[in-house]
């Protein structure tokens, strides 16, 4: 008996990324073959994170395919676990998805292990011995299976499925895909990714959308606007004001674009005389290595990249790169004032977790959160206003200033969602809202009904539904 799923009828379903955030898995079955786009991990909430562990829903020698729409870990990072556990086919990305891939993937298994080993050595796991959901090992294997899509190039992902790459604009190599299936008649399904903003201060915009039959978008921030300039006043601020009382600025921050991008403002505000000119510290090797990435793309004039974009708009001229775990040991002893931009963007885990133990409890000190926190990560918590956070195993004080800012998000808006929608030259027959928190999702979906009149459905996890 084959192992591959099989549909009379083209069929969608929805294994993660559906009533979440994260884990952003789609599946497409046809009666000849069936191709996953992104394969991502769960993140936030305990029960969410469990879903890891639980057997795929199909078994992975069964897909032939995965298209992946960017780097980041809620997209690729379950990626190494479909590899182990016997999937073989190709995963299709754009050149800089697969680079940063490359830095990600094995950074996430390295990190799982080096979190089990803690554990184990301090005896706070429940389970005995923790151990990693996969492996660096798991990670490099898992890279074997990728094969580099130019955007904009239709190519065959298997038999009646082909898949075109666009740009999506959220970090670099992001992409929306555009999947046509040929069974019985042709129908086109869009996939937006995570969609970027249209004033991302280093990347294009998205490209406009194509004309489909079945939209799939995203909704992290479906239920609220970006109040872009009095959430950089914030940041602005919250510096000025830790430094004059002598602190230390920690910035949990995703190691790629969001590094980047918070570099990039940092440099414009300290030429501009808004903020002093503070030591930086990036301690994050992960990233470091995006960083070189990024600017290498600058470098090469990329298309992905603005054309008034240079590599000097990413070095604020005072940087310091933290690569070896006695380095980012060493500023625990440094005294402010000074401002440390470590990963993970939500506090999940990675360097970022010693600095807050070791500086939370100091009032004189500020943490900047400068991105989407995911219910039941740290960083919600912190955002939320609790006074303890649990985290490596004890309970720490919180008694620095805690602020966000959600300008530096490169996750489009609600009205740049909609704006981006209204582009399609015909309504789809059906717009499904994912990867947002319920409350996002639904009022994601409530607009779309009401500005564009399209018919739009909020999926729930697991569900499947008929696309011919």
């Amino acid at each position: 008996m084959s192992d591959k799923p099989r549909t009379f009828v083209p069929m969608l379903r929805f294994l993660g990324a559906a009533g979440t955030v994260t884990g952003s898995r789609f599946l497409l079955t046809t009666d000849a073959s069936c191709a996953l786009v992104d394969c991502g991990l769960f993140q936030g909430l305990k029960e969410l994170r469990l879903r890891n562990w639980d057997k795929f829903p199909v078994r992975p020698a069964g897909i032939d395919a995965v298209m992946l729409t960017h780097a980041h870990l809620d997209h690729s990072g379950y990626i190494p676990g479909l590899c182990r556990d016997g999937f073989r086919g190709r995963v299709l990305a754009t050149p800089t998805t697969q680079a940063l891939a490359r830095i990600v993937l094995p950074d996430s298994g390295h990190l799982q292990e080096e979190e089990a080993q803690y554990a184990n050595r301090r005896g706070y796991s429940k389970h005995t011995p923790a151990r990693p959901l996969y492996t660096e090992e798991d990670a490099l294997d898992a890279l074997k299976h990728f094969s580099a899509v130019a955007f904009e190039q239709t190519i065959e992902v298997a038999p009646r499925i082909s898949a075109t790459f666009r740009f999506a604009g959220h970090i670099l190599g992001a992409s929306s895909i555009l999947v046509e299936i040929d069974q019985r008649k042709k129908r086109r399904v869009l996939f937006s990714g995570d969609l970027g903003r249209p004033r991302h201060p280093i990347l294009h915009a998205p490209s406009p959308v194509p004309d489909a039959d079945v939209i799939v978008v995203e909704s992290t921030y479906g239920d609220r606007r970006h109040d872009d300039d009095e959430s950089l006043k914030n940041f602005e601020q919250a510096i000025v004001r830790t430094a004059e009382r002598g602190g230390v600025i920690i910035v949990p921050s995703f190691a790629v674009d969001r590094t980047e991008v918070v570099l990039h403002y940092i440099r414009k505000a300290a030429q501009q005389g808004r903020i002093p000119q503070l030591p930086i510290y990036v301690d994050s090797p992960m990233a470091l290595a995006a960083l070189a990435i990024y600017t290498g793309s600058i470098a090469q004039r990329s298309a992905e990249i603005r054309s008034d974009v240079s590599a000097a708009d990413l070095d604020p001229g005072n940087l310091t790169q933290v690569r070896s775990v006695d380095e980012s040991i060493a500023l625990n002893a440094l005294h402010g004032p000074m401002i440390i931009i470590s990963a993970s963007g939500m506090a999940t885990g990675g360097r970022v977790l010693h600095h807050l133990a070791n500086r939370l409890p100091d009032p004189r000190n500020t943490v900047i959160l400068v991105g989407y926190q995911a219910d039941g990560t740290r960083g919600r918590s912190l955002l939320n206003g609790d006074k303890t956070i649990k985290m490596l195993g004890r309970y720490i004080a919180v008694r620095a200033e805690i602020v966000n800012v959600p300008a530096f998000s490169v996750h489009a808006d609600q009205a740049e969602l909609i704006g981006w929608l209204r582009t399609a030259p015909h309504a789809p027959s059906t717009c499904y809202v994912v990867h947002g928190e319920p409350a996002a999702a639904t009022a994601l979906r409530d607009e779309i009904r009401h500005q564009l009149g399209w018919n739009a459905v909020v999926p729930r996890h697991l569900e499947a539904v008929r696309i011919d």
